[in-house]
């Protein structure tokens, strides 16, 4: 019988929800990224400023450099190197001092005493309180810049082979929980008769296997993938020790406890619960099932959220918290969703009510999600241009445009369930009739527990029986797959669940991406403090002393025009456009945002008109103010300036 699509005129009451639940998340999720507002970074420290700075040329060298970071991170011993220009160690090699006074986050190494002029590299490495790795590195001149040796590596920290194996474990773990978590989920509030179907039993013991071994992957390989990205420093047991620790370290450790407990739980659940058959018993072990269960999946979830992004930041005690409900309506609802779709295809019986049980169950997670959403995205992003113009927020916008989809498949998929009630409901009554008009003997045979016949071995009779009870199964298969709405029903969970795998990619990309409020701010921070482009100043200001043959032009280059020593070339033309002498010329640069200066120059004269000063340091790039006065007698004067940017 060909399966035909179910109308879209008239339906049952319980039609209309998901819809409205695809136009609640949607339009939940947006205007909660309208709602955002100014506040402190999210997650993943980003470094806002150090001393000296980026580019910056000093005449004297330092006692120590600092970096200031946007929130906390952790270091260790060379967590912060400082690299002469023949890539030798400058720092002392000494842990990295906390200099953090509020919520100002400082460290500092000390150097050695006697540096020679020269380029230093300054290479830092660390990891946030959100448990990503982070790594940097710039640079800063004593006395003038020169040449320098140092290789810094060309990937960041986190990345490389290690990286991608851990990024696939971080994934298989989110993967295992929603099979485990949403698979015995189904089990007990949807569907108790799917406790005893091997399929179901063999999909949550997966999942649990999988998480499993997933975190014990993400434990081994903590420790190289912030550090050295070596696969061989798995298995260093000092770095293992380090790792134990730590937060994300304490966090993995606490997942495989709880696992245990998981264990336990799956051995009850596909044990004692699927033999129980009193009602009474079975409804107690029922409760006393979920409450526990409930506990372990919690825990389990918040070992996510006390070690990443909602550990930290903004309202962190509020954040943990939606987190773990964030995490726990997405495996109700996909692993759900995987449920479903194994038991349509793998078991025969499973009934429409048990369809009507999840299809209930997947309406309350997305209004869970769409509420949780809306908090995390609006402190995740914070505004509208973090959500178009970061990477986090670009991903964020292909998750709500995949939730979208999801929703709307998921709605057809409630259509389905409406016809599957409709033809369960008489296909009852037909099989309750032929079983009055059955025969006896008939029943017998279907059951199973016929007696054997005089003279007929009971072994092969019992065996017979088996074979006859297989074969029942199997028409009784056939049957509902050739059912029209259960095949529609198949196809579209099916559907689901592809774009539910690719909605899980996206999630586990972003929980591991920088937040786009971060990473705006970060960058904010970075232009402000990042050298400008380099390259040789010219400026052409005119000038009037007020005297006779006053007038003129005075052309100034400054060459390369950066930071550290500079030539500097000064032409003064007449009215009359001819190289024009003047008794006296002076300059100065004043770097009024770090109230450096005037710094004078004095330029010598070269020839009629034309002056020149080398060695003119610029110890630090910005908008520098270029003053020259200019003196035509002994009683006209005139001082002007114009500003301009010196990287």
């Amino acid at each position: 019988m060909t399966a035909t699509a179910p109308r879209l005129g008239a339906s049952p009451i319980r039609r209309p929800f998901a819809a409205a639940a695809l136009v609640a998340a949607l339009v939940s999720l947006l205007f909660g990224l309208m709602l955002a507002g100014a506040g402190p970074a999210s997650a993943h420290a980003a470094l806002t400023g150090s001393d000296p700075q980026d580019g910056a040329v000093v005449a004297t060298a330092p006692k120590e450099v600092t970096l200031t970071f946007s929130e906390a991170i952790a270091v260790g011993d060379g967590s912060i190197r400082v690299l002469d220009p023949s890539s030798k160690r400058a720092d002392t090699g000494a842990e990295p001092k906390d200099l953090s006074e509020g919520s100002t986050v400082r460290y500092g190494v000390e150097l050695h005493p006697g540096l020679p002029d020269g380029t230093y590299t300054v290479a830092w490495q660390a990891v946030s309180a959100d448990s990503h790795p982070i790594s940097g590195a710039f640079t800063f001149s004593i006395g003038a810049p020169s040449e320098t040796t140092v290789a810094l590596p060309s990937e960041e920290v986190g990345g490389g082979p290690v990286g991608v194996v851990y990024g696939i474990a971080r994934y298989a773990a989110y993967t295992g929980f929603i099979l485990l978590v949403g698979g015995a989920a189904f089990v007990l509030g949807c569907w108790p008769r799917g406790a005893s179907a091997r399929p179901m039993q063999r999909l949550v013991v997966r999942g649990w296997v999988t998480l499993t071994a997933a975190t014990l992957v993400m434990l081994l390989l903590r420790n190289p993938y912030t550090g050295s990205g070596k696969f061989a420093d798995a298995f260093d047991l000092d770095g293992l020790q380090a790792v134990l620790d730590t937060k994300p370290g304490a966090a993995l450790v606490s997942r495989l406890l709880l696992l245990g407990a998981a264990a336990l739980f799956i051995a009850v659940l596909f044990g004692t619960y699927a033999r129980r058959e009193d009602a009474v018993e079975k409804k107690d072990l029922t409760f006393g099932l979920a409450v526990g269960g409930g506990v372990v999946a919690a825990g389990i979830a918040a070992t996510w959220a006390m070690s990443e992004h909602a550990s930290t930041g903004l309202q962190a005690g509020i954040a943990m918290p939606v987190d773990v409900l964030h995490l726990l309506a997405v495996a109700a609802w996909l692993g759900g969703l995987v449920s479903l779709l194994v038991a349509l295809y793998r078991t025969p019986d499973i009934g429409s009510r048990a369809v009507r049980r999840f299809s209930r169950v997947a309406f309350g997670s997305v209004l869970v999600l769409a509420a949780t959403g809306i908090y995390q995205s609006w402190r995740q992003v914070g505004s509208w241009s973090a959500l178009t113009g970061t990477r986090y927020g670009q991903l964020l916008i292909i998750k709500v445009v995949l939730i979208a989809v999801l929703l709307a498949v998921a709605w057809f998929s409630r259509r389905w369930t409406a016809r599957l009630t409709d033809t369960a409901a008489a296909s009852v009554g037909a099989e309750a009739t032929d079983t009055a008009a059955a025969a006896p003997g008939d029943a017998g045979e279907a059951s199973g527990t016929e007696e054997a016949p005089d003279g007929v071995d009971p072994a092969r009779a019992a065996q017979l029986a088996r074979q006859r009870a297989v074969l029942t199964a199997t028409k009784k298969k056939r049957i509902r797959d050739a059912d029209p709405e259960r095949s529609g029903l198949r196809r579209s969970v099916l559907a689901e669940a592809a774009v539910a795998v690719v909605l899980l990619a996206v999630t586990t990309v972003l929980t591991s991406t920088e937040p786009g409020r971060t990473e705006e701010e970060a960058g904010a921070g970075a232009a402000a403090t990042a050298p400008a482009a380099t390259g040789p100043v010219n400026l052409s200001m005119p000038f009037d002393t007020g005297g006779q043959n006053g007038k003129g032009t005075v052309r100034i280059d400054i060459d390369p025009g950066r930071t550290g020593s500079n030539e500097l070339h000064v032409w003064v033309d007449g009215s009359d456009g001819k190289p024009m002498d003047v008794p006296e010329l002076k300059v100065a640069l004043t770097l009024e945002a770090q109230e450096i200066g005037p710094l004078p120059v004095v330029p010598d004269r070269l020839a009629e008109g034309h002056w020149s000063a080398s060695g003119v340091q610029i110890p630090m790039a910005g908008e520098w103010k270029v003053d020259v006065t200019v003196r035509t007698s002994d009683i006209d004067q005139v001082t002007i300036d114009e500003n301009v940017k010196i990287g």
